[in-house]
């Protein structure tokens, strides 16, 4: 079962990952080291930047990240969800959503969707004889 792993500042991903169907959820930890893959799901800060505790978080654990989404406001325009972008881009992962404040159910849908596809493409990948 996938890891989702978050960072929350305001409450608005801790409400987003609560509507989520995954029971395997962990907020994200500064001194944590985990052992299994994980999809991150994150806030974005300042002018589009990347919360310093995901930043942390992922200096330790980045080579089992599966995927990202964020949060964001879209009052900011280009910089909306704009971690999701940048974690991205660094680590070479596939953006699973970006979602304004906590998300509606529609973004739900989709992250969940993104999930279970990138979830089998990646167990596809570790197992041979489904290839």
């Amino acid at each position: 079962m996938i890891q989702i792993v978050f960072d929350s500042k305001t409450g608005n991903v801790q409400r987003f990952v609560d509507k989520t169907p995954f029971r395997n959820k962990r907020k994200v930890s500064t001194e944590e080291y985990l052992d299994e893959p994980f999809v991150l799901i994150t806030y974005t800060t300042g002018f589009g930047e990347v919360p310093k505790t995901t930043e942390m978080f992922l200096e330790k654990n980045a080579h089992l990240l599966l995927g990202v989404a964020a949060s964001g406001n879209r009052v900011w325009g280009d910089n909306f969800a704009k971690s999701a972008e940048k974690i991205s881009k660094q680590y070479q992962v596939p953006i699973l959503g970006k979602f304004e404040l906590s998300g509606t159910a529609k973004d739900v849908e989709l992250f969940t969707q993104e999930v279970e596809r990138v979830v089998t493409k990646s167990s596809a990948k570790m197992d041979p004889v489904k290839q």
